[in-house]
């Protein structure tokens, strides 16, 4: 795939697989003996959450709950459930997959609705985190990377619904 003119490579598809090994062998040592489902947030984080799995030594329960609150490279600032899990987490422990934390308020969100339907536990993977961008603290259990302040794409993560497919994550140039 040739690489657009205004995404230089920030973290690197093999930087990337490194550090998913080590999370699913963190994620399979800290489970080794409990039941895990984890839970996807569509759409960034399918990808990643793909390789994920395929890092855990456990057997799994997979669902995905769809969530908006940005408009482009806008964060409205609203978030709303679009698509539903698809199964009761009550008594589960429930790890949250997500492509990336930046203000929080989509997390702080997403964690109280899931605490409401009473998980055995509730803990969050992300693969990045924007420090800079938080309005609120939103506890990551399992962190991939932390950035900057920057507009990034690839991996999962897109502009309008294009560069999911990078294998990389690339930092986008005005």
């Amino acid at each position: 795939m040739a690489l657009p003119s205004n995404i230089d490579v920030l973290i690197s598809a093999e930087q990337i697989q490194a550090r998913v090994k080590a999370l699913g062998q963190q994620l399979t040592r800290d489970y080794a003996d409990q039941p895990l489902t984890l839970v996807g947030v569509l759409k960034g984080s399918f990808v990643f959450m793909a390789d994920l799995m395929r890092c855990i030594a456990l057997p799994l329960v997979v669902d995905f709950i769809a969530i908006s609150s940005y408009e482009g490279k806008t964060s409205t600032g609203v978030v709303q459930i679009t698509s539903d899990l698809s199964r009761p987490i009550e008594g589960q422990h429930v790890v949250v997959v997500e492509d990336i934390v930046d203000t929080g308020l989509t997390m702080r969100y997403l964690l109280e609705n899931l605490a409401t339907r009473k998980p055995a536990s509730l803990k969050v993977c992300s693969l990045l985190e924007k420090p800079t961008r938080a309005r609120v603290k939103s506890p990551i259990d399992y962190l991939g990377f932390t950035i900057g302040d920057d507009f990034v794409v690839g991996y999962g993560l897109d502009h309008d619904g294009h560069w999911r497919n990078l294998p990389f994550i690339g930092l986008v140039r005005d």
